[in-house]
């Protein structure tokens, strides 16, 4: 069985259309849904973990950020 510290698995990172993102093992089908591969790079567990970090800064759904955004807009005349 293969530990984080022996896992030779690839993995590529994904985001969808309310910009989440996931991370998906090379070589398999990518999800239904939208899923896309961010920019197609294999990576490490780490490495993978590592770009989705520095790039997902706000877990909420694309769609829940805009309504919260529209609706601070309405609540302030802007």
């Amino acid at each position: 069985m293969a530990t984080p510290d022996t896992d030779d698995t690839l993995y590529l990172v994904l985001v969808n259309d309310q910009m989440q993102y996931t991370i998906w093992p090379v070589g398999r089908s990518l999800p239904l849904g939208g899923w896309t591969a961010v920019d197609g790079e294999p990576r490490t567990m780490d490495a993978t973990l590592a770009y989705i970090s520095e790039a997902w800064h706000d877990m909420r759904p694309l769609s829940l950020r805009e309504a919260v955004e529209d609706a601070n807009r309405a609540a302030h005349g802007d």
